[in-house]
């Protein structure tokens, strides 16, 4: 089993803990990540085996029929033409086997189009021009027409959960380390604070606290799941 964009590896852990018996290997692009995920390594000899390593999922090129499972969670949507993948991520699966991936569908929501204006506005846009501020996912039924098309059998659905957040500004919060970091990666301190500043304001109009001083933050998220056919491994 292959975790794809496992990140610190946390998650990749619990994915041993539901198969104790897996041998499971998360890999990410970031040195940071992978060195956070190496305390959690599974020595070989153990029942099973848990490992980490570097590789850029849009170079990843797995041996033809050499694992039962690639997932991926909320990773994908920072790949663009993520779908142009999923041959070669089939073409990897034994027959039976399954690519899972999991990613955010909220990119219409306010979080996001009040990020954008801001950053494409007079004071920003000359500024933060080259920020890629492009939309990485697509619907279930373009997910499950593509991999449909590549002799996959598919399941895809959408589910918008609803998190509930307290404190100043958690909207902010909830997305600093995700959808506003490229912008704030390219800005100074003092651009930064700035930026940052006149986002919380957008968000505070859009995600208004209620009576009891709890803010709702609907979240939508895009599922996938595709069977390997058998003769995945020709494609």
């Amino acid at each position: 089993m292959v975790d794809l964009g496992c990140g610190p590896g946390t998650a990749t852990a619990g994915l041993l803990q539901r198969w104790p018996e897996a041998s499971i290997l998360g890999l990410d692009s970031s040195p940071e990540m992978i060195e956070l995920a190496s305390s959690l390594v599974q020595p070989p000899g153990s029942t099973s085996r848990l490992d980490f390593g570097l590789a850029d999922a849009a170079t990843w090129a797995p041996e033809p029929s050499s694992l039962d499972v690639v997932i991926s969670n909320a990773t994908l949507q920072w790949l663009p033409r993520h779908v142009e993948h999923f041959g070669r991520w089939l073409a990897a699966l034994r027959p039976g086997g399954a690519l899972a991936f999991q990613v955010p569908g909220n990119f219409d929501a306010p979080t996001h189009t009040r990020l954008r204006d801001l950053a494409s506005s007079a004071r920003w846009g000359p500024r933060l021009a080259t920020v890629d501020q492009g939309v990485h996912s697509l619907q279930p039924v373009d997910y499950h027409r593509t991999l449909r098309a590549l002799g996959a059998t598919v399941d895809a659905w959408e589910t918008t959960y609803l998190h509930v957040l307290h404190g100043p500004d958690p909207v902010l919060e909830w997305v600093r380390g995700t959808a506003l970091r490229p912008y704030l990666s390219v800005l100074d301190d003092a651009e930064a604070d700035e930026f940052t500043g006149a986002y919380a304001e957008a968000l505070r109009s859009a995600y208004p606290p209620g009576p009891t001083g709890e803010t709702l933050l609907p979240f939508r998220r895009v599922f996938v799941v595709a069977t390997a056919p058998a003769n995945a491994s020709s494609r």
